[in-house]
């Protein structure tokens, strides 16, 4: 008996360490690397995204319920090698010498790429967090996927490191897509430098006006539990992010969004965006 104890009292550390080590994986906070603030504004060079805004276009689909989902059980193999392809392009380009709305383009479009890249390499998966991770994480968001200008990179760089401190916009959410039912929508076409706001602005309406967004159950608000990992990039309190849900909510939902008295976060729906189920 005195041995049983000895071996199952250092697991309770350890598995409240695992648990704590997954929690904190959802919620990373914003800390820019000051590395990737350089560019250049009065450049004039331009990044051809043109590769994965036809695997966009052929694949991304709409689900049953509203959304869209992704066709990973469709792709071909000449598109998962268009695919790649365009992945190493991106990995070549001096981003350093883009102008600002275009290395915003670059960014989200390469993030979004690398996360089906990494779906389809493990295909078929329930849930994008049985790819990579470790013993304490799950998940791909902090393994080394690509080199950018000599540095490598893991997905949390991008969204978290690069995206959100260097552009301080609450709708990157809404642009970058981590392959879950759960997430905003993966936009059906490639961001450009010409289409950034417009396709921003499409994704926080989409997603706050379908059920994943928010939801409304008696007098209580339910929405996304985005809004309170991230709460710190949609205002500091409960009635900046109310306030930023009706910038972007139809008629319709602005009414029932009036009608409640307290909000509350719906549970996250981590299955994958996947069309073919």
């Amino acid at each position: 008996m005195a041995f049983r104890r000895l071996i199952a009292f250092p697991l309770i550390p350890l598995i409240l360490l695992l648990t704590s080590a997954t929690a904190s994986q959802a919620a990373p906070s914003a800390d820019l690397w000051p590395r990737w603030q350089a560019h250049d504004a009065a450049s004039t060079l331009t990044v051809d995204h043109s590769a994965w805004n036809e695997i966009l276009q052929r694949y991304v689909t709409r689900s049953g319920n509203g959304g869209r989902v992704f066709h990973y059980d469709m792709v071909s193999d000449g598109d998962r090698a268009k695919l790649n392809r365009y992945i190493e392009d991106l990995s070549s380009t001096a981003v350093s010498r883009l102008n600002r709305p275009e290395q915003k383009a670059y960014w989200i479009n390469l993030y979004n790429a690398l996360t089906v890249q990494l779906v389809l390499k493990h295909y078929p998966v329930e849930t994008i967090r049985d790819i990579g991770g470790s013993l304490f994480r799950r998940g791909p968001w902090r393994d080394e996927i690509i080199r950018v200008e000599g540095v490598d990179l893991h997905l949390d760089d991008i969204e978290h490191r690069i995206l959100r401190p260097i552009w301080q916009n609450p709708l990157i959410h809404y642009a970058v897509n981590c392959a879950a039912m759960g997430c905003p929508d993966l936009r059906p076409v490639a961001f450009t430098a010409a289409n950034l706001d417009e396709l921003m602005t499409e994704g926080a309406r989409d997603f706050i006006n379908h059920s994943k967004g928010l939801r409304v159950d008696g007098e209580k608000l339910q929405v996304s539990r985005i809004y309170k990992w991230f709460g710190e990039d949609f205002g500091a309190t409960e009635a900046d992010l109310i306030t930023h849900l009706k910038k972007y909510a139809t008629p319709e939902t602005l009414e029932m969004i009036t009608k409640t008295t307290s909000v509350s976060y719906q549970s996250y729906d981590w299955s994958l965006n996947d069309a073919g189920r």
